[in-house]
């Protein structure tokens, strides 16, 4: 089955009950248990509902997963991933990734006695470098948020198979209709759900998808004892979300094409970032292990002057937190999804005060290109 079919029946999405076309909410906390004795798949939200689960087996479908655990965001999915690991273990991390994941691991992993390493995504060899005894897991954001660094799955996955470790995959940017780390080798995957899943900025959530049973029911576990489940009505949206990723990847993933040449060509811009350009470190590994580029882009003006006169003038994008809907979002790093970290971490990095990243949206590209370049007088 094709992506764009698989998208919209590739996994239960008419109620078997009724016939009806959308999966119903099952807006309840508590089940009916009509026989104490016997088991009963559900009894209380916090454990499964039958709405959440529905969209569980959407996601875990398009990934090619077994399993697929809903959580209330993607950080309390990233959470669920790394509380896997325990006290007097290591994990290796790409050295850029999203500013919350990096708040959790200097902030909480050391209350745990976990330690940890962050590594320049290439070459593969540099992760190989750095794994220890005690290393259990290594946590893959590729492209990574927000210049775009390039991880080569297959690679890394092959060092960490040899060495029985853990590996796990942030696919947000990508979504599984461009790439599937589980194919690649990859344990587990993990999705913020708010972003391009969902697609519209009206919903909080997180997903992560397995193969493995035990990792699984582990995950499974842990978010019912710390109760990060996914409300109804968001499980509800998300799934009315997904069956339009493809119109809403392929639309975007076109305008952020063409954009990303745009600015690339323009003397006020100091630097583009994105996949798809000739000159993006790490893009023949890219193309090798996704299916497109994706439509999240950065770019660097010249001073902080610059950044604010362009946010100023911009009439079309959204200016705010967040990516993956269908309208143009513009953020800025230095204080928003990076924000968290010291100045000397974020410059490692390559957050710096002069980047913007772009979420292109499915708008008229002649408008948004319009729009930017009179920005950037």
């Amino acid at each position: 089955m094709n992506i764009n079919t698989k998208i919209i029946h590739g996994y239960p999405m008419i109620d078997e009950k009724t016939g009806a076309s959308s999966i119903p909410k099952i807006q309840a906390s508590t089940f009916h248990q009509k026989d104490l004795s016997a088991t009963q798949k559900y009894t209380y939200s916090r454990f499964g509902n039958p709405t959440v689960e529905a969209m569980e087996q959407a996601v875990a479908a398009l990934e090619n997963g077994e399993f697929g655990i809903a959580f209330s965001s993607g950080v309390a999915a990233i959470s669920s991933v790394l509380l896997l690991l325990s006290a007097r273990d290591h994990i290796v991390l790409c050295q850029n990734i999203y500013g919350g994941t990096y708040q959790i691991v200097v902030n909480l992993l050391d209350s745990f006695n976990i330690e940890y390493t962050f590594v320049e995504e290439m070459p593969a060899s540099n992760w190989e470098e750095v794994i220890k005894e005690n290393t259990k897991m290594i946590y893959m954001e590729t492209p990574s948020n927000p210049t775009l660094k390039i991880t080569d799955i297959q690679a890394v996955s092959a060092i960490a198979k040899e060495k029985d470790i853990i590996t796990v995959c942030d696919n947000t940017f990508m979504t599984p209709y461009y790439q599937n780390p589980l194919d690649l080798g990859v344990d587990i995957v993990i999705h913020s759900g708010t972003k391009f899943l969902n697609g519209h900025s009206d919903v909080v959530a997180g997903i992560v998808v397995t193969n493995d049973v035990i990792q699984n029911q582990r995950i499974v576990n842990q978010r019912t004892i710390l109760g990060g489940i996914l409300g109804v009505e968001d499980a509800w949206l998300l799934m009315r979300g997904i069956k339009t990723l493809g119109v809403r990847m392929e639309r975007s993933e076109y305008n952020a094409l063409l954009i990303s040449s745009v600015l690339n060509r323009n003397d006020n811009v100091k630097k583009v970032y994105h996949p798809s350009l000739n000159s993006h470190y790490g893009r023949k590994t890219h193309t090798r292990q996704a299916r497109g580029f994706g439509s999240v882009l950065s770019f660097e003006l010249e001073n902080v002057a610059a950044v604010e006169n362009f946010l100023q003038k911009v009439t079309i994008p959204l200016v705010g937190v967040s990516l993956g809907g269908v309208e143009t979002i513009l953020s800025y790093p230095w204080s928003m999804s990076h924000g968290g970290m010291t100045e000397e971490e974020k410059m490692t990095r390559q957050v710096t005060p002069e980047l913007i990243r772009l979420s292109v949206g499915i708008e008229d590209v002649a408008d948004l290109i319009m729009d930017l370049e009179q920005a950037l007088q």
